[in-house]
């Protein structure tokens, strides 16, 4: 009886083994790619626009204190002069690792290619700290050329970027620091803010995410903080109860998804500008209705890139911006969409990289 057992067993594992098989055979090669995997080749016969060198002189309202040597600092203004990049933004964060001085210093002897953006400074949140955090402002200003305050960042949790110490639970709307921004209005020095994240990133991360591959990288938990509306909300509060000081909302207000609602706020808040930087992705796989967006606000939109010093990082830019390019991809940007060019005109493209900078820095030539 044992054997007799044994021997059914071991028949029905062959039956079983011989009907998956042909079903192990029969999968189609496109279940076994991976989404996170999609790397796509571009096999259309179209033109490809290879722009080394800006249309016009820029000034890059983003970026960071990327370079750890003198030398790489060097490297950088050899990039920009290539490339046709005045001068650069380095704005002060607290993962930048070292305090504002400190970045003036390093970059002192290429002053001319670079403008420097402090942080507000939060150790003391009573009326007397904040006074000294004003003085402090002042002096940055006054002796070490801070030209605006930014990056500021707020994801949910309050101004989590500022040094010494962070912002925690410090919104952009806080009245706390309402003096501060009073302060930067009378110093002429626009406020630089991060505000929340692309909309993907908040959205169920499933299969009906149409940005899923980079949501899923920079999914952000609300729990216990501001959501994406109400942190919105908190900038829009700053804006409209600020008018006499400028605000520069970064990467498009993360509102790529919904450019009907930013030109709103555009239209309606004079002394709001945004940022174009590291939203390349985000725009250029809506390229008619981003142009027309551009278009229709061209005194309102800024250069930035907020993406490192390497020379093909400004191109990428620089083709989105100014080719008539279609259906290609740039590579590491996250998303699994092809990208298309905006084809600005020339008058458009004069103030978004140039201008409207100069404008609001009084860096008029």
């Amino acid at each position: 009886m044992k054997k007799f057992n044994l021997f059914v067993s071991l028949f029905a594992a062959l039956l079983m083994t011989a009907c998956s098989a042909p079903q192990q055979e029969n999968v189609s090669p496109a279940d076994k790619v991976l989404l996170k995997d999609f790397r796509p080749l571009v096999v259309n016969n179209i033109p490809v626009t290879k722009v080394d060198r800006a249309k016009f002189d820029i000034i890059d309202m983003h970026a960071h204190d990327y370079a750890a040597t003198e030398e790489e600092i060097a490297q950088w203004c050899k990039t920009m002069d290539e490339v046709g990049v005045l001068n650069t933004a380095v704005m002060h964060c607290s993962w930048i690792g070292r305090p504002f001085e400190e970045v003036v210093a390093a970059y002192a002897p290429y002053k001319d290619h670079f403008r420097f953006w402090c942080c507000f400074d939060y150790s003391d949140m009573s009326e007397a700290g904040i006074q000294k955090a004003c003085e402090l402002l002042v002096r940055y200003h006054d002796e070490l050329g801070a030209v605006g305050v930014g990056e500021l960042g707020d994801k949910g949790e309050g101004d989590l970027y500022a040094r010494p110490v962070e912002g925690k639970d410090i919104h952009i709307d806080d009245p706390r620091i309402k003096p501060l921004i009073a302060k930067c209005a009378e110093l002429r020095m626009p406020v630089s803010i991060h505000i929340a994240e692309p909309y993907w990133m908040y959205l169920p991360m499933d299969e009906t995410n149409d940005g899923l591959v980079n949501a899923v990288t920079w999914h952000v938990d609300t729990t216990g903080c501001l959501g994406y509306n109400a942190l919105v909300n908190t900038f829009e509060n700053a804006v409209r109860d600020n008018p006499n000081t400028i605000f520069i909302a970064c990467h498009y207000l993360n509102m790529n998804h919904d450019l009907p609602r930013l030109g709103a706020m555009l239209d309606k808040y004079p002394n709001m500008y945004i940022d174009i930087a590291a939203r390349v992705a985000e725009s250029a796989h809506t390229p008619r209705a981003t142009r027309e967006f551009l278009i229709k606000y061209q005194d309102r939109v800024l250069f930035g890139t907020d993406n490192g010093m390497d020379p093909q990082m400004y191109r990428n830019i620089f083709r989105v911006l100014e080719s008539n390019d279609e259906h290609f991809y740039i590579p590491d940007y996250g998303y699994h969409w092809a990208l298309s060019g905006f084809n600005l005109p020339d008058e458009v493209l004069k103030k978004l990289y140039h201008d409207n900078a100069a404008r609001i820095l009084n860096e008029y030539r």
